[in-house]
């Protein structure tokens, strides 16, 4: 329950900036004459950014104004129509205020705790383990038989231009004069991968059998897979440690709080959660889990 709560918290995240007072909170659009502000994109994007994680930044901050623009028409027409005067509307006033409180402490007391140094920190410890991969520059001629696939590499013993051939027999359409790009291990079937690492750079290889055909690989160039630099997984560590910063901070909260579930139902529910977190391996990883992300 207290990892439920931490990721609770985390899944709200987004940008990882936060939100803060702004002395040049600009009037990006108005509604009816109401000011929409740049700082109301950056609340609509705590509560909705998680959803346009891959959006470019243009066109993220114009779907953001979108959604801002929608919802103070809405919010127009609902007290047109009198919806602020229901008799639930207090407690939803009081439930979105309590929210906003906890997007403020959670801004600066679990995104604003963990600093570009903290990701840096964990980036050279990890970088500092990591090795190079080996990656190759290949192409290939994919035929249905070993003889044909025999056929092939006369030709090309003989000579004839490696992309020409693949343009005129090969299966795989799809790789423009047999050109596969470059690949690491891992990437590739077995039997192809073993045979392309193991040929030198303009070597060309005997017929190889896969579950799609024969195969004919030519190797054009290899060189080890550049490193990421921290600009390229900086967001990607940060997030993990927000996550982290998430879990200790509602773990204290928690701990020092006196709750009470009243609801049968749900206090049977939470009671059967922490009985189930408190048996030996609770939350360790078991063989043939693979672990996962975080």
């Amino acid at each position: 329950m207290k990892t439920w709560s931490a990721l609770l918290l985390a899944a709200a995240l987004i940008g990882l900036v936060p939100v803060s007072a702004r002395a040049d909170d600009a009037v990006v659009a108005r509604v009816n004459g109401v000011d929409i502000k740049q700082s109301d994109l950056d609340f609509a994007a705590s509560e909705v950014g998680p959803r346009l994680a891959n959006y470019s930044p243009e066109d993220r901050r114009k779907v953001l104004l979108q959604y801002v623009i929608e919802n103070e028409l809405m919010a127009e027409a609902g007290q047109k129509d009198g919806l602020d005067k229901q008799a639930t509307f207090p407690a939803r006033v009081k439930y979105h205020d309590r929210r906003a409180l906890r997007d403020a402490f959670f801004d600066v007391s679990i995104v604003g705790a963990v600093s570009d140094d903290n990701a840096k920190k964990i980036y050279d410890e990890k970088i500092a383990t990591m090795k190079p991969q080996q990656e190759i520059h290949a192409r290939h001629i994919l035929v249905a038989t070993e003889e044909e696939a025999k056929k092939v590499k006369e030709r090309l013993k003989n000579g004839e231009d490696f992309a020409t051939v693949a343009k005129e027999v090969s299966k795989d359409t799809g790789a423009e004069g047999g050109d596969l790009g470059f690949f690491t291990r891992g990437q590739m079937l077995k039997p192809f991968e073993d045979a392309a690492f193991a040929l030198d750079v303009g070597q060309i290889s005997d017929p190889v059998q896969t579950q799609f055909g024969w195969h004919i690989i030519k190797v054009e160039e290899k060189r080890d897979q550049p490193l990421p630099t921290f600009d390229q997984v900086k967001d990607a560590i940060v997030a993990q440690l927000v996550q982290q910063k998430a879990q200790e901070v509602v773990t204290g909260l928690r701990d020092t709080a006196k709750i009470e579930v009243v609801d049968p139902a749900l206090k049977k529910a939470m009671d059967n959660d922490a009985a189930q977190s408190a048996l030996p391996g609770a939350g360790e990883e078991q063989p043939g889990d693979g672990g996962g992300q975080q």
